[in-house]
């Protein structure tokens, strides 16, 4: 759901500025997930993989805030890089419970006195959100 909201207010932003709305995938990242898809045997797999496409939209998102001017592109930006990340440090927890062989604690609710103390932690393995792996702002279908 966050995730098609996001895909609205940047499409009513797009269109807003007189580009025309993306609907498809990114074929960037659409040609990341069909090269991964016949590797993808566990969830864990799985979970790699969501790893890689929410960091990669976290990082862009936060990337972007400081490459625009106008400033309610500039809020729409810093508004859904947090979730993107909020999405990450879910999948890393997801994925260290996966990797502990603890599945039965990837549920909502949990039983937070059964998660391992590193559960607080391993979702945030960077004191500030790296950018190094940011789509560049001229990418992609919609110029």
């Amino acid at each position: 759901t966050q995730h098609q909201a996001h895909a609205k207010a940047f499409n009513a932003a797009a269109t807003q500025a007189g580009g025309k709305a993306q609907t498809g995938p990114d074929p960037k990242y659409a040609a990341v997930v069909k090269e991964a898809l016949p590797t993808i045997k566990t969830p864990a797999d799985v979970v790699a993989l969501a790893i890689t496409l929410e960091d990669v939209a976290a990082q862009t998102y936060t990337k972007n805030v400081g490459q625009v001017s106008d400033a309610q592109l500039r809020k729409l930006f810093a508004s859904v890089a947090p979730v993107e990340a909020q999405h990450r440090a879910t999948l890393l927890a997801v994925q260290a419970l996966l990797a502990g062989n603890l599945p039965d604690l990837i549920a909502i609710p949990t039983d937070a006195a059964k998660l391992p103390a590193a559960a607080g932690s391993v979702g945030f393995p960077d004191t500030f959100y790296p950018t190094k792996n940011a789509s560049p702002i001229s990418e992609g279908a919609v110029k």
